[in-house]
């Protein structure tokens, strides 16, 4: 018996050993970061970013590509345009959770300021960049890596940089003060967002039937975060993603993409790639709209795929309320014929569950259907 204790401590000890490796191993990659592995010339992925062979995106479902429906914010202004945009608005978040707007008003140069600006930010020295560096979700500036670095049991290929928007005045002097104009641009930028948003969620209610005016005022002093994304080329990106599958938290997100192809939408069990659309946003339905909707819009799964040739950038803004706001199904979808489908829900539970999310096609929404 005592042989045996021996050898299952030998074991045990190996076990740990191996843990305690790896456990370094993944350390070391969440301070870093991918861009900083890029730039180092590896030519074969890290076993780290490996995805299991059923989540890999090479072995998934057949992968086609979509123009998103078109939402022509010009048309929206003419009184007499204004109930078929609404129209095509509508279907747009029944049926893809998804849309592109153009002609929205957001100067040409901000966009591609913004654009600039970013990839000059992931071009920083890396130690220029960890400084800002943080684990908590709560940091209102956040270098980070991954998509929930925290409890990613497999790492995603992705830097980002988070911008904490509002208020902004309060906020912009915490921002990265490098590259010299990042504040400047970025600020604009995310003001423009804010008004675009609130345009486009004023549509969303008319359409939906939905007395707003209490929603938008909340909304008009809610919570606004930047995600500034940078997906480098990849050695072997057959073999893992730059997001997992995901939906995203609160109402609205506005992403501005380059001209490189990656975002992809889960539509009718398909993952296609969304087309870029020059001069566009692509917006898509949230946890928060798809629960206020009563599950009449759909927040739908999305991910982001990486490519071995070029590296992409994307800015994503997400809308929702304050923290301390509840969120449910509005009262005027909501009947003997139609049920409540979803709980209230707030930040602070959506906090527990990054707390305890683990793994991919998981999404926070699912957590709050009563059925």
């Amino acid at each position: 018996m005592a042989i045996v204790d021996l050898v299952n401590a030998g074991e045990q000890q190996q076990q740990a050993a191996k843990r305690q490796e790896e456990d370094g191993e993944r350390e070391y990659y969440c301070r870093r970061g991918v861009r900083n592995l890029c730039d180092s010339g590896i030519s074969r992925l890290p076993g780290k970013y490996v995805l299991p062979a059923s989540d890999r995106p090479g072995q998934a479902a057949a992968v086609g590509s979509v123009k998103l429906p078109v939402v022509d914010l010009s048309r929206l202004r003419i009184p007499s345009e204004r109930a078929a945009v609404l129209r095509t608005l509508d279907a747009a978040c029944r049926e893809y959770g998804f849309f592109q707007v153009v002609n929205h008003g957001v100067d040409g140069e901000l966009v591609t300021g913004m654009l600039d600006v970013a990839r000059r930010f992931f071009a920083l020295p890396f130690e220029v960049r960890k400084r800002y560096m943080s684990p908590d979700v709560r940091a209102p500036v956040r270098y980070g890596t991954s998509f929930n670095q925290v409890n990613d049991a497999v790492l995603c290929w992705r830097d980002f940089l988070k911008l904490a928007c509002m208020p902004l005045a309060a906020v912009v002097p915490s921002w990265p003060d490098a590259p010299v104009d990042l504040r400047e641009v970025a600020s604009g930028y995310a003001e423009a967002n804010q008004r675009l948003f609130m345009e486009i969620m004023q549509a969303a209610l008319e359409a939906l039937g939905v007395s707003g005016a209490a929603v938008l005022e909340d909304l008009a002093v809610g919570s606004q975060m930047m995600t500034v994304n940078c997906y480098p080329e990849c050695p072997q990106p057959e073999l893992t993603l730059g997001m997992p599958p995901h939906s995203d938290y609160g109402f609205l997100t506005l992403v501005l993409q380059d001209e490189v192809e990656g975002l992809q939408v889960m539509h009718a069990g398909d993952w296609l790639t969304v087309e870029p659309l020059p001069g566009s946003f692509v917006v898509n339905v949230g946890d928060h709209l798809e629960i206020l909707s009563n599950g009449r819009y759909r927040s739908v799964l999305h991910r982001v795929r990486v490519n071995g040739r070029r590296p992409r950038v994307s800015v994503a803004s997400f809308h929702s309320v304050a923290a301390e706001r509840v969120v449910g199904p509005a009262a005027e979808l909501v009947d003997e014929h139609n049920p409540r489908r979803y709980m209230d829900t707030d930040f602070a539970t959506f906090l527990a569950y990054l707390a305890s999310a683990a793994g991919n096609h998981k999404s926070f929404l699912h957590s709050r259907r009563l059925y």
